[in-house]
């Protein structure tokens, strides 16, 4: 007899228009075999989920779309997202049953992962396993691609980081100031410079986003992380420096717009300080992974970094926390605990 398990997992209601909210996300519990089913090929895996990683970049799988860089979730079905789990069984050879992984895996108890693919093995699990969905993850590779690699940073430069106090922008800051830069960061609440950066302001309390950061930066702007888009990207066009570089990450202002309801109107600033401007997805980058993990697993362990995570317990807590994300609500990278080892 094959080994049976409980499976909870989080399904989505249907296509989310708007703010999403926890009725949209639902709990459902099935049965799952603890083994990998014959048909499957070999580069399967079966997985026990230990942690789930909130990102931004969910909420739009949130809603129906087309032509993204991935697919939209399917309504009644469970979601997907970054995590960190155990691996139960494989038919890999490259991957063995008690194996640590991270990367793409169910909302759920167990996943059954049919191409392993963009699968990483954890090696240095001496560090706490949560730290893989965030600063050892894609959100601490996100930070370094986007600041060493596509904003060519040199020492004494002026950077300046939105969404602050989320699980990329408190690594962008840190890395910074690491490498000899000014750092200014901007967040929802006054309580979220934790990270050692020269200032840090709340941006709901600004009601000139231009006169804010005139203040904060009177020589003008050479980098920017672009983490937020809407008024705050129009504000920082009019304050970077010729040859200027801008990274953009995300632009979670507009994620939730029906309708999106500002255009730019500062773009000419392009053109006048030759700016250079950059998208980016951290998947493209996969093969610095080895290179960032070089960099940044020393950091950690001599606590050269702060890193801040903000824990909800249990799946059941899990739609909650997503949610949460879209109001600003977390301090730091928000982890899902699904099991302990």
């Amino acid at each position: 007899m094959v080994e049976e398990a409980s499976n909870k997992q989080v399904i989505l209601k249907d296509y989310v228009k708007g703010f999403p909210k926890e009725s949209d996300l639902i709990l459902k519990t099935s049965i799952v075999k603890l083994k990998i089913p014959n048909q499957c090929s070999n580069d399967a895996v079966l997985v026990k989920n230990l942690y789930l990683s909130c990102d931004p970049y969910m909420r739009g799988r949130m809603a129906k779309t087309e032509g993204s860089y991935i697919d939209s979730f399917t309504p009644g079905s469970t979601i997907t997202g970054y995590g960190v789990a155990k691996i139960v069984d494989s038919s890999n050879p490259d991957l063995k049953k008690g194996d640590l992984i991270w990367g793409l895996t169910g909302w759920e108890e167990y996943s059954l992962i049919k191409l392993t693919q963009g699968l990483f093995k954890i090696q240095n699990a001496d560090l706490p396993l949560s730290y893989y969905t965030g600063i050892l993850g894609m959100p601490g590779h996100t930070a370094y691609i986007g600041f060493y690699e596509i904003c060519s940073p040199k020492k004494g430069e002026y950077v300046f980081v939105s969404a602050a106090s989320g699980a990329v922008g408190q690594l962008v800051g840190q890395f910074a100031k690491l490498f000899g830069c000014y750092v200014v960061g901007s967040a929802g609440s006054k309580d979220k410079n934790k990270f050692g950066f020269d200032d840090a302001f709340n941006y709901k309390e600004e009601p000139n986003l231009d006169a804010a950061l005139k203040r904060y930066f009177p020589n003008g702007i050479d980098i920017y992380f672009e983490n937020v888009g809407g008024k705050m990207f129009d504000a920082v066009l009019l304050n970077m420096r010729v040859n200027g570089r801008i990274a953009v990450c995300g632009m979670i202002s507009q994620y939730n717009l029906e309708n999106p309801e500002e255009g730019t109107r500062n773009l000419l600033c392009l053109i006048t300080k030759r700016i250079r401007m950059e998208g980016f997805l951290v998947f493209d980058h996969y093969g610095l992974y080895p290179k960032f993990l070089e960099m940044v697993v020393p950091l950690v362990k001599q606590g050269k970094i702060t890193y801040v995570e903000d824990v909800a317990q249990g799946l059941e807590n899990a739609p909650n926390a997503l949610v949460g994300l879209f109001s600003g609500r977390n301090v730091g990278k928000q982890v899902v605990v699904v099991a302990s080892e």
